[in-house]
């Protein structure tokens, strides 16, 4: 069968860059497998933490040791897909050969102390799919029946279907707060912030205040009902959203003139002018970018809410910690998805069509299908950056 993979027999990480296409033997149920499944993939979403992995730039050390732990060279990627079940272990009672299901990425061990108490995306165990056990960027995969979620094909389209996994990311933070009636901002409208739009809407924010440095995302947040749109310029920070340098910035920074973790004060005035001076009720802190936290804090009013979701390895600069403090917010950090209970809500707000989620995911983040997705037949490493470049979304047909 033909997969993208990692492999480090062949490619050093650290100069390498990209996902090899191969031919692999198709996974088959052996000895120890009584409670795993085997889907033939029909589509899998290609995301942050794909990107990441492209460029050398995330989970190296989790790929790495797990491929050594079970004595192979390679790693088959990819955390979200679906398909159909071609096989079952002889323990798996609630999922039938030929079911139409999508994975949940984290593999959990039910036995921690936080899989017993309610908190199963913060397993102490867990496993990542295409990360530290191998994923669904391939046309067959061998998981967990855990991880399976049945989907309706009369009520999903397969296209939207494949989006379960990364539309829970949006739906978790969305659920941290009660939105209806409040005014929100969000940092960042990438795809799992284009998600977020939509869940927000659904659930009663009365004003929706989008940040973004990219005219791409800022055209499809018009489009998916962003209230207020602000153009995030390079007037801080010293990089910018891509990583590039800015010099003459740094030598700003380097005279103490700016600090590349402070708050844009351009766009918080815009913000503060949105709301007649207050600030909104809850941000979304979607980026990732320190600066972009502090963004986040100076924005929401006093005893807000602030959403922290991105994320970027290293250490962090809080501005004015009294101010925080003082301000009375309160602040939530989301992982994951909670299993099962974000995938419940995922699958209403998909099946039912009134809301118009699955539609807009399909017309507008997917745009029809139109070169957003690539066939795993006409897979090229030249063709798949092109796409990460161009799209926010797009997903691998097999």
């Amino acid at each position: 069968m033909k997969a993208l993979v990692f492999d480090k027999s062949k490619y050093d990480w650290e100069t390498s860059k990209g996902f090899e296409l191969v031919d692999i033997p198709e996974p088959v149920l052996g000895e120890g497998d009584e409670d795993k499944i085997i889907l033939k993939v029909h589509y899998a979403g290609v995301c942050g933490t794909d990107k990441g992995i492209w460029n050398r730039q995330a989970f190296k050390e989790q790929i790495l040791s797990s491929i050594d732990k079970e004595n192979k060279t390679y790693r088959q990627l990819g955390h979200e897909f679906f398909g159909q079940v071609k096989d079952k272990g002889l323990n798996v009672k609630d999922i039938e050969i030929g079911d139409f299901v999508a994975c949940e990425s984290h593999v959990v061990c039910n036995e921690c102390f936080q899989c017993l108490n309610g908190q199963k995306n913060v397993c102490t165990n867990e496993k990542i799919l295409g990360i530290s056990v191998d994923g669904g960027f391939a046309e067959y995969a061998k998981v967990p029946a855990q991880v399976a979620w049945k989907v309706d094909m009369n009520k999903i389209r397969p296209e939207v279907a494949v989006l379960h996994e990364p539309f829970g990311n949006a739906v978790h933070a969305a659920s941290k707060v009660d939105l209806k009636g409040k005014t929100v901002a969000i940092f960042g409208l990438g795809p799992i912030a284009s998600f977020l739009v939509l869940i927000a809407r659904g659930l009663g924010a009365k004003t929706i205040i989008g940040i973004e440095p990219s005219d791409k995302a800022i055209e499809m947040g018009k489009k998916l009902g962003v209230d207020y749109l602000i153009k995030l310029t390079s007037l801080n920070p010293s990089l910018d959203k891509e990583g590039n340098k800015n010099i003459p910035l740094l030598a700003k920074e380097r005279l103490g003139e700016v600090k590349s973790y402070a708050h844009n004060q351009e766009v918080v005035d815009q913000i503060m002018k949105l709301t007649n001076g207050l600030g909104v009720d809850v941000t979304f802190e979607m980026a990732g970018f320190n600066d972009s936290v502090n963004n986040a804090i100076a924005s929401v009013r006093r005893g807000g809410e602030v959403i922290l979701f991105g994320l970027k390895n290293g250490d962090f600069v809080f501005e004015d910690f009294n101010k925080l403090v003082m301000k009375g917010i309160t602040m939530y950090c989301v992982a994951g998805r909670q299993i099962w209970g974000t995938w419940e809500i995922t699958k209403k707000l998909f099946e039912d069509k009134s809301n118009q989620v699955a539609e807009k995911l399909w017309t507008v983040l997917l745009n029809n299908g139109k070169g957003t997705i690539l066939d795993i037949k006409d897979y090229s490493k030249e063709k798949f950056e092109e796409m990460l470049k161009e799209h926010p979304k797009f997903i691998i047909k097999f």
